[in-house]
């Protein structure tokens, strides 16, 4: 008889060579795979990062008034007040402390008012966003509030309807206007025509016209001077004096004012 725990032998007569099962095989293969997928599940897969969130500072001197607009941004997924004020001037150093990328300004505020701070800060901080939010429903304000350099004006009365849609809009370089505010530009502009004021659209030279138009047209300073057959000093003299004249601030805005005044197609 032969022994059972000796291995069969081959037709040769010699022992057949051992080899590891397939069961072992397909165990350590489970065994591999289940380790992985225990990896997978406890990490989760790579998630996409969230998109930026929109950095508010907060300027008013009442801080009741604070809180309840904070709230009103913070629970917005994209929105996020990073500093607050309590007057113009404080706003303007948080300005320098903090990376902000829209200011929400009261207009009344000791120190400096919401209009000297918005003055100060378009300087200091060009590319910084402004929203004026008061409780005065007043054209005279608001006029000022523009020439400040906001880009919207929202009253308090209304803030939890429209202070999130004026920030988004902000940060998409659209302006945002109560419908009063709509209506007081309107009878303001119609008043300006019929008493024969200058509008914007005559207060440039036709110089500065041609100017400008070369430059909606993406040529640059170099190419305008030869168009034009003045210097490059020149051209960046007209350029400067554009931006100056009409409030912008860059190349894309006097492309956009380029095409409401009809100089080029958009």
């Amino acid at each position: 008889m032969s022994d059972p725990s000796l291995p069969e032998p081959s037709a040769s007569g010699r022992p057949a060579a051992t080899t590891p099962s397939s069961s072992a095989a397909s165990a350590a293969s489970a065994t591999s795979a289940s380790a992985s997928a225990s990896t997978a599940s406890a990490y989760g897969p790579p998630q996409a990062s969230a998109p930026a969130k929109i950095r508010i500072l907060l300027a008013d001197d009442h801080a009741l008034v604070r809180r309840g607009v904070r709230l009103i941004l913070d629970r917005e997924p994209d929105l996020e007040v990073v500093a607050e004020a309590g007057d113009g001037a404080e706003a303007i150093d948080m300005a320098r402390t903090h990376e902000a990328d829209l200011a929400v300004l009261d207009i009344a505020m000791p120190r400096l008012t919401g209009l000297q701070a918005a003055r100060e800060l378009a300087a200091l901080k060009p590319g910084l966003r402004i929203l004026m939010l008061t409780m005065h429903d007043n054209e005279q304000y608001l006029f000022q509030a523009l020439k400040s350099g906001a880009c919207g004006y929202v009253l308090k009365s209304v803030a939890d309807r429209d202070l999130v849609a004026a920030c988004r809009a902000a940060m998409r370089d659209e302006p945002f206007l109560y419908p009063g505010a709509v209506t007081a530009l309107i009878r303001n502009y119609l008043d300006r025509v019929r008493h024969g004021e200058e509008t914007s659209d005559h207060i440039l030279t036709p110089r500065e016209e041609e100017v400008l138009k070369l430059v909606a047209e993406g040529h640059s300073s170099k190419e305008i001077a030869e168009i034009l057959f003045i210097s490059i000093k020149t051209v960046q003299r007209h350029r400067a004096n554009l931006l100056q004249k009409l409030g912008l601030r860059d190349r894309l805005e006097l492309t956009r004012y380029a095409i409401r005044a009809g100089l080029i197609e958009p």
